[in-house]
């Protein structure tokens, strides 16, 4: 039944939205529904408090029509007041001048209704103007500076001072409804400022959660482009220098030896960069597993997640230590880029049987699909990695509870195999060569 009605989809599209983006859009309803709270709750007392007869009845429920149209008005142009607080839309004078103008009617209905002594009682005058006022106090307080809505507000006050003591309030009674409707547009403006200050920080922190991001993705490059240019340099600066001289001599003709002897040691050279290289990048490569859970845990904590680790396999063997470690940096990663988690665990240990090595990530940020699901993403990339040493990769989502697990589990002779044919293949120590496709793969990535 609720799917007909179209609740459920709605539901669902709150969901997916973003931590921020959900606190943006409550704090503006909560904005309009003060303003309809306001209006409804004050502004009706006038209607069962109006003297006998019929000009009293009719003014009251006059005021209450003219509240109601003015909370319509307001609560479109409320919306576009926030974004101007914001900077990214304007609000002209044209928007507020019919709002403006129907509580004036409102407050001039009131001091009507005071003038025929249809209501005597400040508190209840005090209230119906605070219901009056509200509406366009909360949109109008947005929309212009501090000192503008300060000023607005104290000239409003002055001049209704003065048509209540006219109209033949008396002095108890007009300072309580003073005292009433001052305090009532004080906390009307302040409560839209405020919370349009509140949304502003709130976009501020995603922007700079954004920038931060990017910031550790540019100083880890830079790492890596700063190692790779301390090795190629000098090694680039002895080829040349070597085949220069090798050049000269085979110009002059003699020394054929020599030039010969040149060369080699230009071919050794080019080896040695060759494997240098090959150092750096399996350098920038290798993960360690006590790094990776400290660096997520830190860096998961700085975004505001509360990160606990477990990690109970400090003695697997370093290539399935290497492969969850991986794990572990994509899946933090993806919490960071795709969940808006307030929790994450991770825990590593074995499975009862002693078999396998088991690494168990789990956050509350689930947002419509799973983070990094799509094909060509993070964990797809993961799922190659494990597969190189016999692995599987597992991930399941509880849409209710916005729970998603990723489990990853290595079997413990993979590491064993894995260290063996490293020591067989390559018993000079290159081992570079032995990863060469996976990390062709992860340059892709």
């Amino acid at each position: 039944m609720i799917g007909w009605w179209g609740v459920a989809p709605k539901y669902r599209r709150w969901q997916e939205r973003s931590s921020h983006e959900q606190v943006e859009a409550s704090t503006r309803w909560m904005l309009v529904a003060y303003a309809w709270l306001t209006l409804v709750g004050f502004v009706v007392q006038l209607v069962p408090n109006a003297g006998p007869g019929a000009l009293p009845r009719t003014l009251a429920w006059t005021v209450l029509g003219l509240g109601l149209v003015q909370c319509l008005l307001c609560t479109g142009v409320l919306h576009r007041a926030i974004d101007s607080y914001l900077g990214t839309r304007t609000v002209t004078d044209a928007r507020l001048a019919l709002p403006a103008v129907l509580m004036a009617s409102m407050t001039a209905l009131t001091v009507v209704l005071v003038a025929i002594r249809a209501v005597e009682v400040g508190l209840e005058v005090g209230l119906g103007l605070h219901g009056a006022l509200a509406p366009f106090a909360v949109t109008f307080g947005v929309a212009v500076p501090r000192r503008t809505a300060a000023l607005a507000l104290s000239g409003y006050l002055a001049a209704t001072t003065a048509a209540l003591a006219a109209a033949g309030l008396p002095g108890a009674d007009l300072l309580a409804a003073l005292v009433v409707v001052g305090l009532g547009g004080l906390l009307s403006v302040f409560t839209g400022r405020s919370s349009a200050w509140y949304i502003a920080v709130i976009r501020e922190l995603e922007e700079a959660r954004g920038v931060q991001a990017r910031l550790a993705v540019a100083e880890e490059r830079l790492r890596f482009s700063r190692d790779l240019h301390d090795v190629m340099g000098r090694n680039l600066s002895a080829i040349a220098l070597k085949s220069e001289l090798a050049a000269q001599l085979v110009r002059r003709g003699s020394e054929t030896e020599a030039s010969v002897g040149q060369m080699t040691e230009v071919q050794r050279i080019a080896r040695e960069a060759q494997s240098e290289v090959r150092a750096v990048v399996r350098g920038y490569r290798d993960v360690d597993l006590p790094t990776e859970l400290a660096g997520a845990r830190g860096i998961l904590r700085a975004a505001g997640v509360d990160c606990r680790t477990d990690n109970g396999g400090s003695q697997l063997p370093a290539p399935v230590q290497a492969a969850l470690g991986w794990v572990v940096r994509e899946g933090a990663t993806n919490v960071l880029r795709h969940a808006d988690a307030t929790w994450c665990t991770v825990w590593v240990g074995t499975d009862p049987a002693g078999r396998s090595a088991l690494l168990v990530m789990e956050n509350d940020g689930t947002r419509g699909q799973a983070p990094g699901g799509s094909a060509g993403s993070g964990l797809a990339g993961l799922r190659e990695r494990l597969d190189g040493v016999g692995g599987t990769l597992r991930v399941a989502r509880d849409g209710e509870s916005g729970t998603f697990r990723l489990t990853a589990e290595v079997p413990l002779a993979a590491g064993n195999d894995a260290t063996a044919d490293e020591a067989v293949t390559d018993p000079a120590g290159t081992a570079g060569t032995h990863g060469s496709g996976t990390d062709g793969k992860d340059s892709a990535e």
